[in-house]
């Protein structure tokens, strides 16, 4: 094995201060950037008019009725959501479906 010289002495530190660089990189990389959390956030209540596609077909008195008037659409074929809104809850549907939903609802009252 041929002798390094002189510069052989920097090899160890030289090695461990690389090493001791990539996992610095590696621990940032890893627990770094932003924080997100596993825990689901609560949902924010807004106006039923801040839910984009959605719109408005039943605004029950109680989540209970809300999700049982969700049921009923869901039941009939369509996709309905519920959401809590500033104005109590509120069962939604796509607008494409909300006149389909308005008559499933009126028909089983």
């Amino acid at each position: 094995m041929p002798s390094w010289g002189s510069a052989s002495f920097m090899f160890g530190p030289l090695v461990s201060l690389v090493c001791l660089g990539v996992l610095i990189m590696l621990m940032r990389w890893a627990f770094g950037g932003p924080r997100r959390s596993l825990v689901q956030r609560r949902p924010q209540i807004g106006s039923p008019e801040e839910y984009g596609l959605l719109v408005r077909v039943a605004s029950p008195a109680t989540f209970m009725e809300a999700e049982m008037i969700r049921l009923r659409l869901s039941d009939g074929g369509l996709r309905a959501t519920l959401a809590p809104t500033d104005q109590g809850p509120a069962v939604m549907v796509f607008s494409e479906d909300a006149l389909a939903a308005r008559r499933l609802l009126d028909a089983g009252t």
